[in-house]
């Protein structure tokens, strides 16, 4: 009798340690986890490396078709094959690459009409917020945004297709998160960000230092007109700041 008794409360403790451990909250007699600094350290270099490959992909580093190991990509940036793979593999996900079995990584071969389409796509969403922005944000409030489009501007003089790119993505970021819809915001960055891969022939990876600072200045014209609340002007705009990415 005593001895099931410490069997069945024996078999509560356990029973409770399993539900804590699997709530997360700390038990009695549980040694303390240490940190774990190896997961933190291997998820900064995915990140840096996905960063970097993204940054290449824009610049035209990456050729469409072309297939990437993830040994030789990581000998490239100085680290093993594991984050690599784990960077293409996200990649292979957002549509920017494909995976070729047993020899890794085929980037995209894209053709016009399909940035076509994404531009398409991207005036559908971005049109209608930035109207309703246009009528509801005060001119003020625009003109904060003032710095980021002289970012790319500068950005654009220096001709770096890479760098324009993420000073392009920010200022747009900034814009429609005035709109307070972070859902929307992110699934316009996604669109954003698609548009700017390399397609075949050219596209946004072949584009020269003119059609940057052509692109940047249509930022600041945007502003201007959204400041003024001119709804003919921004939605002009906008529709062919689209075109001209495309």
């Amino acid at each position: 009798m005593g001895g099931g008794g410490g069997g069945a409360s024996g078999a509560g403790v356990g029973a409770g340690a399993g539900v804590g451990a699997v709530r997360g909250e700390h038990t009695h007699g549980e040694a303390p986890l240490p940190r774990p600094r190896a997961v933190v350290q291997r998820a900064s270099v995915r990140g840096q490396i996905l960063d970097a490959l993204r940054t290449a992909l824009v610049g035209g580093e990456l050729t469409p078709g072309e297939v990437y190991s993830a040994p030789a990509l990581g000998e490239r940036f100085g680290v093993s094959a594991t984050p690599v793979r784990e960077a293409m593999q996200q990649l292979a996900l957002e549509g920017a690459v494909e995976v070729v079995p047993n020899r890794g990584f085929r980037v995209i071969v894209r053709g016009a009409r399909e940035l076509a389409e994404l531009a398409e796509v991207r005036a559908l969403i971005e049109v209608p917020v930035m109207l309703r922005l246009a009528r509801t944000v005060p001119a003020e409030r625009w003109a904060e945004l003032r710095p980021l489009a002289e970012a790319t501007a500068r950005a654009a003089t220096s001709g770096c297709r890479a760098t324009y790119a993420e000073s392009d993505r920010v200022f747009h970021r900034a814009v429609l998160g005035l709109c307070g819809n972070e859902q929307l915001v992110g699934i316009a960055e996604e669109l954003h960000r698609r548009s700017q891969w390399p397609l075949v022939g050219g596209g946004p990876a072949a584009r020269g230092r003119a059609d940057l600072v052509a692109d940047a200045a249509e930022h600041m014209a945007l502003l201007e007109a959204l400041g003024a609340g001119d709804l003919d002007v921004v939605q002009r705009l906008v529709r062919e700041h689209f075109a001209g990415a495309a």
